[in-house]
């Protein structure tokens, strides 16, 4: 059982892992029916706050990084998300694989997306958004090369992909932004030859249906949150760190410009074995 957002359960069944969704929000109490679990995995976080909602739920167990009122496996800062929560998990007593093979699911691909580079300029902060009219560069760079090229976002960043897609001179159709739910943005990744894109979710699911990719990091390092160290995936960062938060783009990655992006994407390899 997950308790995670709802929009995740297609997703999360796809990892042969999950048997159903709990329907809940970030920090939210754990429903009433879930209480008295045998054994309580926090992957939320270090604590303490999320500790506490999962310990309110009376498991026979609860597994997490160790606080002041929790015993277990410690928190280290300098660590890729991958390996902190196979490593919570197996220092509990419970094998976890971090092997990058292990990270690939099985998407149903999107046909429309064959052969294409799929662009998602957008990201949940503007720190970690590069500039739009850089994506329009990139875009009609994959067009000189003879490859189709679709924009992907969410319902509130179809403006921003009608407007790279426009000044690219892309066919209306390539705008996929708005018009896709969790599972179809990834059957179009699954589908697709490469993606570029910045540091956010689409991402890690270019990671998880193994498309090569190439993403933009700015104000965190990719020793973090980046994809495996496989040739498929290219992580590009200048070296500097900020507010991941901030309003403004921020000046790391501003630091890449459009040649290193468009060369990353040409020389990229090919996608993981079916």
């Amino acid at each position: 059982m997950l308790a995670a957002p709802r929009a995740l359960a297609p997703l999360a069944k796809l990892t042969g892992a999950v048997d159903e969704v709990a329907d809940s929000g970030p920090l939210d109490p754990v429903a009433a029916r879930l209480h008295g679990a045998d054994v309580a995995v926090n992957l939320h976080g270090r604590g303490p706050q999320s500790h506490a909602i999962l310990a309110a739920a009376r498991p026979h167990r609860l597994v997490a990084f160790a606080t002041d009122a929790v015993d277990g496996p410690r928190w280290r800062t300098d660590e890729h998300e991958v390996v902190r929560w196979c490593r919570l998990l197996d220092e509990s007593g419970i094998r976890a694989d971090p092997s990058p093979e292990r990270l690939l699911i099985t998407v149903p691909q999107d046909p429309s997306a064959d052969g294409a580079t799929v662009i998602h300029p957008g990201a949940a902060s503007p720190a970690r958004r590069w500039p739009p009219e850089r994506w329009v560069a990139v875009a009609r760079a994959e067009r000189s090369r003879g490859r189709p090229v679709l924009i992907t976002g969410s319902p509130q960043e179809r403006g921003l992909a009608e407007g790279i897609a426009s000044a690219a001179g892309l066919d209306p159709d390539s705008v996929r932004a708005g018009r896709t739910d969790l599972l179809g943005i990834a059957g179009l990744l699954a589908g697709a030859a490469r993606v570029a894109c910045g540091d956010t979710g689409v991402s890690h699911l270019a990671t998880a249906v193994g498309t090569p990719s190439v993403t933009l990091f700015g104000p965190v390092s990719p020793s973090h949150w980046g994809p495996p160290p496989l040739t498929r995936h290219v992580a590009l960062w200048a070296g500097r760190v900020g507010d991941p938060h901030g309003q403004t783009p921020d000046p790391g990655l501003l630091a890449l410009d459009v040649e290193r992006v468009d060369a990353a994407l040409a020389e990229l390899t090919g996608r993981a074995p079916r």
